[in-house]
């Protein structure tokens, strides 16, 4: 038993948010059918990626009548539907909201899009970067004196889009025990991305954030909070904000006492505090620097990269990654000390009959 289990969702196909947020769903233990087109959704998702993982999948022409019958067979026997389209597509091929909602009244029907289901964007193309420039996300992000830089595509499309969508559903499936109704869940990256911002408003409005990109306390501009190249070319983390912190950071330095030193937040003083510190992180290796590290709480750690991360102690002792065929890949989060979740499986070949039987 995990905490999903007998939650049944059907995933229309798409690419990166609503596939991660039925990764989610599907982790969590929900039998998750995932309603491929023929041909596959093209080369930036693989057939057998971790994003599909833990479905069955069923192959379905949306734009005949057989195709739209299988789905609405589906649809009346599930307690989700999660679509990508643009606003209006759904509605257009026959399987909208109206729709799903007269079959199942209890259907919780997730739509995840760039902008949202109205309003003057509503219609356009869009991509994580977009959405993230809109939402004043974006321009935040980068060194000093440099452009804003997007740090791949994990806010808009997976924390912002996929996750917010997870959540959407979820809450529209106890809200449903309390109403017996279903509903419709508006996602949208944008306003994910949004969402996301909220602690840095609040910088803001307290005056805690006045200066430009790269300039303030959690966005590189303190020497304390950043990244440090090491002597074999990798990199160091450090976020020793606290006295405490900062303390045990200078102590792993050698620098206790050290007179010339400047103060910590006196930000006149943080170009010499950079420059002293990249000289000695520059002097050892990232391995080394970990293990002086290792025994003094200044949060610092070594940059692993994503082919490391699996075998560091820590999630190695957590099981914080799994391998799901072949490939390596983070485990189900968070955990659950009744209803764990169970290892993730590969995505499998289904036929509409078959999930049918299944959920009568």
């Amino acid at each position: 038993m995990t905490a999903l289990s007998g939650t049944r969702v059907v995933e229309l196909a798409g690419l990166a948010p609503g596939p991660f947020g039925c990764m989610v769903l599907a982790d969590l233990g929900a039998d998750v059918v995932l309603v491929d087109r023929p041909g596959g959704t093209g080369p930036l998702v693989p057939p057998a990626g971790p994003l599909q993982r833990g479905r069955r999948a069923v192959t379905l022409d949306l734009k005949s009548q057989d195709g739209l019958a299988g789905l609405l067979s589906l649809v009346e026997k599930a307690d989700v539907l999660v679509e990508g389209y643009r606003p209006g597509v759904a509605e257009r091929l026959g399987f909208g909201p109206q729709t799903c909602l007269t079959i199942n009244p209890r259907l919780v029907y997730g739509r995840i899009t760039g902008w949202g289901q109205d309003g003057p964007l509503a219609a356009a193309a869009g991509h994580d970067i977009d959405y993230l420039a809109i939402a004043g996300a974006l321009e935040p992000l980068g060194r000093s004196g440099e452009r804003p830089h997007a740090p791949i595509n994990l806010l808009a499309d997976f924390a912002g889009g996929g996750m917010l969508l997870a959540v959407g559903v979820l809450a529209a499936l106890l809200e449903r025990e309390r109403s017996g109704r279903g509903q419709v869940v508006d996602a949208a990256m944008v306003d994910g991305s949004a969402l996301l911002t909220t602690f840095l408003h609040g910088m803001i409005g307290s005056g805690l954030w006045r200066g430009g990109r790269g300039e303030n306390l959690l966005d590189g501009g303190a020497p304390f909070y950043d990244t440090y190249r090491t002597a074999d070319g990798g990199y160091v983390a450090v976020g020793a904000l606290e006295p405490q912190f900062y303390a045990a950071l200078l102590a792993g330095l050698g620098l206790t006492g050290d007179p010339g030193l400047p103060t910590q937040f006196d930000s006149r003083g943080w170009p010499e505090l950079r420059r002293v510190f990249t000289e000695r992180f520059a002097a050892r290796t990232r391995d080394e620097w970990a293990g002086v590290f290792a025994g003094l709480d200044a949060c610092v750690s070594p940059v692993l990269t994503p082919a490391e991360a699996p075998a560091h102690p820590h999630n190695r002792a957590r099981d914080a990654f799994v391998e799901v065929d072949g490939v390596p890949q983070p485990a189900p989060a968070p955990r659950f000390s009744r209803t764990p979740a169970a290892v993730p499986q590969a995505c499998r070949a289904a036929t509409v009959p078959e999930i049918l039987e299944l959920w009568s």
